[in-house]
């Protein structure tokens, strides 16, 4: 195995990794894919635990980094609070048989090796290294400004709290999703009073075109009113609708549309699903505009944050395929972790969590550009 870089060089390039990953990782096995010399991005990946089929998990890891569009190398680099053990015939440093694995498992498949580094709290170094040594974490400059985004001192689930509600907005929130179900009732069996809420008969107003709805929730996504976030809880808590939510806000409104059409001809008559809406969740498709997404999880975040208890698995599962859809899988199974503590047995949620355990990402995380 050769490294191109020198101990200066791999401080440094220590020092880039938060700015290539968005944060620091922390108890984390990270890869990072390079064209020539130049790095395309990182890959997390949670450290084995015992229970993980070593063999199984570095075949993935090589397998993922390995569709990387033009890739031809990798680099390793574990992040760890476990020490690094002294013995009578030098340091051993943590997890270091499945690097040691993951290594051959790239060599085996062409790629070459640019470093592979261990971050423990004592100080950092090298896997290639014969007989390696703790370099002080002091030796690993920050990242250049030109080179960070936002703050990434922080680990890989900050950022995936809920926003803050107080009780109030959510009981508003909750009164208003109780008087759009009665209104919604009285329509269908035809027999509105005229003594419903005006907010509430605004809101079903609003769902007589769910692809305009969704497309103007787009325009403003924080600090929705309580009848829109309303609206939007009900259509969520519906798979029909939540789909239609989820591939619009992935492509454009015509999809969502065209996903409609599709998901009524399907409960209707049993019509298939044409295989191109089917593709976008799957992550298939050209690459979704990043800054709609991030848009269309601040909806899903702020309405979860708001609803009932019992409303939550909707957007909640819909937070987490949006950040399953920008590359956030640890904030994605995150929201998962907290739709199953309410129904265990949520049908998408279920879904995808087996694609997250099974580290399936979306197609377009591997394309460049």
């Amino acid at each position: 195995m050769t490294t191109v870089l020198t101990a200066s060089g791999s401080a440094e390039f220590l020092g880039l990794v938060p700015a290539l990953a968005g944060f620091t990782p922390h108890e984390s096995i990270v890869l990072l894919p390079f064209r020539g010399k130049r790095a395309h991005g990182a890959m997390r990946l949670d450290l084995p635990s015992d229970e993980v089929d070593l063999d199984r998990y570095v075949e993935t890891a090589i397998a993922l980094v390995s569709r990387v569009t033009a890739m031809d190398a990798v680099a390793v680099v574990v992040y760890t609070d476990e020490r690094a053990l002294a013995t009578r015939d030098g340091l051993v440093l943590p997890v270091a048989v499945a690097v040691d694995d993951l290594l051959d498992c790239a060599e085996d498949v062409g790629l070459r090796i640019v470093d592979a580094l261990c971050v423990t709290p004592e100080g950092w170094a090298s896997y290639l290294d014969a007989e390696p040594a703790l370099a002080p974490l002091g030796d690993i400059p920050a990242p250049p400004a030109a080179a960070r985004a936002g703050d990434v001192a922080v680990d890989q689930l900050a950022g995936a709290e809920l926003p803050h509600v107080d009780l109030a907005e959510k009981e508003r929130v909750g009164t208003a999703l109780r008087g759009l179900d009665e209104v919604l009732a009285h329509d269908a069996a035809g027999r509105l009073t005229g003594g419903e809420h005006p907010q509430a008969l605004a809101a079903a107003v609003l769902l007589d075109d769910i692809p305009a709805f969704f497309e103007m929730l787009l325009a403003e996504p924080e600090n929705l009113p309580p009848f829109a976030t309303a609206a939007l809880l009900w259509c969520l808590d519906r798979p029909i609708f939540r789909d239609v939510a989820l591939t619009q806000w992935a492509t454009d409104v015509g999809h969502g549309i065209g996903t409609l059409e599709a998901q009524l001809a399907y409960s209707h008559s049993g019509t298939a699903i044409p295989d191109d809406l089917g593709a976008v969740f799957l992550g298939q498709g050209p690459k979704p505009d990043p800054s709609r997404l991030q848009r269309a999880l601040t909806i899903a975040r702020h309405a979860a944050a708001r609803a009932p208890r019992d409303s939550r698995p909707g957007p909640l599962t819909a937070a987490a395929w949006l950040s399953w859809a920008l590359g956030r899988s640890s904030h994605a199974a995150h929201y998962l972790d907290l739709v199953r503590e309410i129904d265990p047995e949520y049908g998408l949620a279920a879904l995808l969590g087996s694609m997250i355990s099974a580290a399936m990402l979306p197609e377009w995380a591997f394309q460049r550009g």
